[in-house]
């Protein structure tokens, strides 16, 4: 495995310790934000990669390329955090990976199909996609909108209330109280609840996050990123994760892949992304100056 593979500090033992980042001859500390990614991929029992992306370019009608030749293996029970700002082709990404979009050249493997060999509805019902404000039917109730995909599938009744009793649990909703409201009356942050609950109904292997929290006020977005973390560990799910807050990606990330021009131009774990001198990884690790109390 190369050196950014997230298997490499599970294979030599080694002890992760604090990471101290160095800005303007100042320390700042990490470690409230970093996580053991060997805890994050201690369910993966297949070592094959879930998702793969070879040599994939797309363009729109002949244009420039917006994905330009990007390659990369997301391994089975990961976080994939893909960082960028606006335009860098992070949820373009996103898409190719359920279809919604395919690949100019190049090819984007799926559970060991290429994504063009899968018929498109059987695929996006394998993977799991939330998305700002979670997407959810404005006419379909709480329990209407996270039994969707499992009725779709043929689940019976009984079984399809019981499962969407159990994720609302899980997400912290009580589905007594919550599951004949509509969305319109829900807050925000249970909105996106909702969403991830939805996005588990079927048991997919593969979660799709776009910018999920990127709407929510600061509080409840650092609520619901810390809940997050903390199921996603729980359930074994491999996550395809975009964002622009770098400290989202420290906090969630298996593995951060720092995106620019349709390209990654970095891609590192947590631990390493925090002392690298890359300098576009160090300009987004500089705006976390003001969020950490500085070191002596």
């Amino acid at each position: 495995m190369g050196r950014n593979s997230p298997r490499s500090h599970r294979e030599h033992g080694e002890k992760l310790k604090p990471v101290h980042y160095r800005i303007a001859q100042t320390h700042i500390s990490l470690q409230p934000f970093l996580v053991d990614s060997r805890d994050l991929m201690n369910t993966a029992k297949d070592h094959s990669p879930l998702v793969e992306f070879r040599d994939v370019s797309f363009a729109v009608n002949g244009g420039p390329p917006i994905i330009d030749r990007l390659s990369l293996a997301v391994e089975r029970g990961e976080t994939m955090v893909l960082l960028g700002e606006s335009g860098c082709g992070k949820t373009t990404t996103l898409r190719l990976v359920n279809r919604l979009l395919t690949p100019t050249s190049g090819e984007v493997v799926v559970e060991g199909k290429a994504s063009t060999a899968w018929d498109p509805i059987q695929l996006r019902r394998r993977t799991g996609y939330v998305i700002q404000e979670a997407g959810l039917f404005p006419h379909f109730t709480v329990a209407e909108n996270v039994g969707l995909v499992p009725g779709l599938e043929g689940w019976d009744e009984a079984r399809i209330s019981a499962r969407v009793t159990e994720l609302l649990l899980l997400v912290g909703l009580d589905a007594d109280k919550f599951s004949q409201r509509y969305p319109r009356e829900l807050s925000g942050g249970q909105r996106q609840r909702v969403g991830v609950a939805r996005a588990l109904a079927a048991d997919p292997p593969l979660l799709l996050m776009d910018e999920p929290f990127g709407a929510l006020d600061p509080l409840t977005r650092a609520s619901l990123q810390k809940e997050f973390a903390e199921l996603k560990s729980r359930l074994g799910k491999t996550v395809i994760f975009v964002t622009h807050d770098v400290r989202e990606a420290l906090l969630l990330g298996s593995r951060i892949a720092l995106m620019a021009a349709g390209r990654i131009v970095l891609l590192r774990t947590p631990q390493e992304f925090a002392t690298s001198d890359n300098k576009l990884a160090r300009a987004y690790l500089e705006t976390l100056r003001s969020e950490f109390v500085i070191a002596p």
